[in-house]
């Protein structure tokens, strides 16, 4: 396990090292949906990343975001994200982060997501905990939505999910301390494990987004699960993760919308 776990590390400090030195530099900047955007810095970043795993462990499979690669049926699977949170780096808002998962028989094994502008690196092995720059770090001890303090994403596509995310947007400003939108589901998703945020939700997400920071929050004691509280998996496309004395009240929320669920019972 070190010698992955060393590999997870050492390949997110490259590609996030690479990703921030670029940051002044022209970019090419594509448009994946209206306001998807993908860079070449993107591209460079997940080649970085393949090249440093697939050269150490030639036989495992690997789904990342801005490539298909070769799909082995292979119980070791990485899951990349070479750069989480594109629109946030074009503009130069310094929130965005490198993802590296590994999954082990389907379950998740380790998870590194590394903000290459703060230098903060946050990882975890499964039953092993959770840090924050070889610190330990747990969620917070919030239990009142009054006091708690909340972030969130919005879907890119104009549909059902653009509006109820918005409404709950909305229920969920008016019951606590504030919601913010910060852009980056992986970073989202460690500070609710480091105890900055106590609570996070999202429509319309991919594997890449999540697989990592799912595995740190709940080292850190959190809690992670779909909107019907059902095991949340990184192909739902929903998540609510929590500081876990809060979940069953955001569920609660969450459930008051109609459709607030887009699988199926």
């Amino acid at each position: 396990m070190e010698e992955l776990y060393d590999a997870a590390v050492s390949a997110a400090k490259s590609a996030g090292k690479f990703v921030q030195k670029q940051v002044s530099q022209f970019k090419q900047v594509d448009h994946k949906g209206r306001a998807d955007l993908v860079t070449n810095i993107d591209r460079d970043s997940e080649s970085m990343i393949v090249k440093h795993i697939s050269e150490r462990f030639p036989e495992h499979a690997i789904i990342a975001e801005e490539n298909d690669y070769e799909k082995r049926d292979h119980d070791y699977r990485w899951v990349i994200d070479p750069l989480d949170g594109t629109t946030n780096y074009v503009h130069g808002y310094r929130h965005y982060a490198v993802s590296i998962a590994l999954h082990i028989k389907r379950e998740p094994a380790i998870g590194v997501v590394f903000d290459p502008a703060n230098n903060e690196l946050f990882t975890a092995i499964r039953g092993r905990g959770a840090f924050l720059n070889d610190q330990k770090i747990q969620v917070s001890e919030t239990s009142q939505l009054l006091n708690c303090m909340l972030v969130t994403g919005i879907p890119y596509d104009l549909d059902e999910r653009w509006h109820r995310s918005f409404d709950l947007f909305k229920a969920f400003y008016y019951r606590t301390q504030g919601v913010r939108r910060d852009g980056s589901a992986a970073l989202d998703m460690c500070y609710v494990a480091s105890g900055r945020f106590d609570g996070f939700w999202e429509y319309n997400l991919h594997p890449w987004d999540v697989a990592a920071a799912m595995l740190i929050v709940q080292e850190a004691g959190g809690q992670v699960s779909d909107f019907r509280n059902g095991k949340s998996s990184i192909f739902d496309a929903e998540v609510l993760a929590t500081n876990g004395k809060i979940h069953q009240k955001m569920l609660e929320v969450i459930q008051e919308f109609p459709g607030f669920s887009d699988k199926e019972e």
